[in-house]
């Protein structure tokens, strides 16, 4: 009988969505190579594999079986995907255009040598980044631009703003993901993007007040609570919005963020409010890979002349989430939760949820993307280490990624939070 590789759901799913990997039609007990790979929208190719051996009846369950080596060990469903390495270096893999899937292709080999096998079987499956009935809505508006995310249906949903880092332009992954969940989300640009500025020298609050203004304004948000997300930049963005354009924030998710206002002076109508916490590039390290190791650049927000730069975090209106991973190399974004706790604490406030994940680099995104160990930064001009170890990265993802639509169904909502996955 001729070996089949069947992947369930069959044919297409959304990028978060787990797969069911099976091969049946081996010999008992036959070694075998399994092999993915998909290429992005630059052209980059991004691989894996992993032995396997089939069981006594000539099958191969990915849930079941462990991979016996390659790319990754141990039962892993999902480690095609997440473990996946780019041919180029320092290349990370990333969505620019989410109306598209990426395309993957699954194969099976004989034998353990991922290159020499006999080709035994093929597949080719979808992932999409917008559910079905999901809709992609560009938005110029004033001085916005963003692209705002709509689930399917005619409804109210509750809304979303996410920021993305120092890396600027608009990236819509996570909020076309987040959409198919039953969330309204706004995927904000604020530089490096159209006609917004190129290089962020400074930051005006106002810009992202009109992008708060628009969604409570629109007719299929449900207001009057809106939620902010954001990573690196676009968390201490996020922190800053929670405290001064508070009446409507009622939750923030903040991934690797600093309590401080970094890069840019923050300023809000034509009033300087937070300096930028400053830096010492001297402090920064080269890696034995040759990357470039950011944690210990950043100067001390505790101390003074710093204090200004922290964000009163203490006015926002809502609860905070933050996610930490512990082997954050570009900033000390553990520490940062810590003061966060103690000057919340400290003002009569409820301490934030903080979810510390071992073994994690700066970059928690949506589940299976494979991690960036490190990649050229555009600020920069150089390749930053992000640090994470793959396997351990992979699971805070995914739990980082259920936590996340649990905090804001509790509390955009007002619905009970549902189970969540335990590291």
């Amino acid at each position: 009988m001729a070996a089949t590789l069947s992947v369930e759901p069959a044919g297409r799913s959304c990028w978060d969505e787990p797969l069911g990997i099976a091969v049946r039609g081996l010999a008992p007990e036959q070694p075998v190579t399994l092999r993915s790979a998909l290429r992005d929208e630059k052209g980059a190719l991004f691989r894996a594999h992993a032995r396997y051996r089939a069981d006594n009846h000539g099958e191969l369950d990915l849930a079941r079986a462990p991979a016996l080596g390659g790319n990754f060990s141990g039962i892993e469903p999902m480690g095609l995907l997440w473990a996946m390495e780019s041919d180029r270096p320092f290349w990370r893999l990333i969505k620019r255009d989410v109306q598209t899937p990426f395309v993957v292709e699954l194969e099976v080999l004989d034998g353990h040598e991922p290159d020499g096998g006999r080709l035994l079987a093929r597949a080719v499956h979808e992932r999409h980044f917008m559910a079905p009935g999901v809709r992609r809505v560009p938005v110029r508006e004033g001085r916005v631009r963003a692209t705002l995310f709509l689930p399917p249906g005619k409804g109210q949903f509750p809304g979303i703003i996410d920021l993305y880092g120092s890396v600027g332009g608009l990236y819509e992954h996570r909020a076309s993901l987040l959409a198919g969940h039953g969330f309204a989300v706004l995927a904000l640009a604020y530089f490096r993007f159209e006609d917004l500025p190129e290089y962020l020298s400074d930051v005006h609050l106002e810009y992202f007040e009109e992008a708060l203004a628009l969604m409570l304004r629109h007719p299929q948000v449900k207001g009057p609570n809106i939620g902010l997300l954001g990573i690196s930049k676009g968390g201490d963005l996020c922190l800053s919005m929670a405290a001064f354009l508070k009446d409507n924030i009622t939750a923030t998710v903040l991934i690797n963020a600093s309590v401080a206002n970094t890069l840019a002076p923050l300023y809000y109508k034509d009033q300087f409010v937070v300096p930028n916490l400053g830096c010492d590039p001297t402090k920064s390290k080269i890696t034995e890979t040759g990357l470039l190791d950011l944690r210990d650049m950043w100067n001390n927000p505790l101390e003074e002349p710093n204090h200004q730069s922290l964000i009163p975090l203490e006015k926002a209106q809502g609860p905070f989430l933050f996610l930490v991973g512990m082997d954050d190399h570009n900033c000390k974004s553990d520490v940062y939760a810590h003061i966060a706790c103690e000057r919340l604490q400290a003002h009569g406030k409820d301490r934030p949820q903080i979810i510390y994940y071992p073994e994690t680099g700066h970059c928690i995104e949506p589940p299976y993307f494979p991690p960036p160990i490190g990649t050229v930064h555009s600020l920069v001009g150089k390749a930053v280490f992000y640090g994470g170890e793959p396997s351990a990265q992979s699971r805070a993802q995914l739990d980082a990624w259920q936590r996340i639509q649990t905090f804001f169904r509790k509390y955009l909502n007002g619905e009970k939070p549902a189970g969540h996955s335990k590291l």
